[in-house]
């Protein structure tokens, strides 16, 4: 049993972070959401990569944030992957499930999460904040500006805003 589906049967909200990263940039920006949401405590948080992702974890999850970069213009391999898998089974299963995105970006990350919007609506999920996208290098500010968005998706988890 997944540590998300375990959480499921203890009634624990439960925030899932998938994501991928080859230079590590995206890595960094998804591990400073995950720091944001454990503030919250009560909130059970799992980062973990896109490949290693199934459907019964999207489905125990109550809200997810994806963390990608752009490559090409475009989201990565990993995390399309993970749409095509889990897309169709998912059909009734996850509607409006709340979503937030972080991009590493190289140029400026608008068509990666306009793409990720497109199939996001497709599940149907329900976008709850700006996506963050981060061009270049991580920087402090992006760091801090992860933190947050993961702290504020948490709390809005445990207090049902969402």
């Amino acid at each position: 049993m997944s540590a998300l589906a375990s959480a499921y049967t203890r009634g624990v909200k439960r925030l899932l972070i998938i994501y991928h990263t080859q230079s590590g940039r995206t890595g960094a920006l998804t591990a400073a959401v995950e720091r944001g949401a454990a503030r919250e405590g009560s909130v059970e948080v799992l980062r973990q990569k896109a490949f290693d992702t199934t459907l019964e974890d999207l489905i125990a999850a109550d809200g997810v944030i994806f963390g990608t970069a752009e490559y090409n213009g475009y989201m990565s391999g990993a995390l399309k992957d993970f749409f095509d898998r889990t897309f169709d089974p998912a059909q009734g299963k996850v509607t409006n499930k709340p979503y937030a995105v972080v991009i590493s970006a190289g140029n400026d990350g608008t068509f990666a999460n306009q793409y990720i919007e497109r199939i996001a609506r497709g599940y149907p999920l329900k976008r709850v904040a700006d996506p963050i996208i981060v061009v270049g290098q991580v920087s402090v500010e992006a760091e801090q500006q992860c933190e947050e968005l993961g702290e504020m998706f948490a709390a809005g988890l445990e207090m049902a805003i969402f």
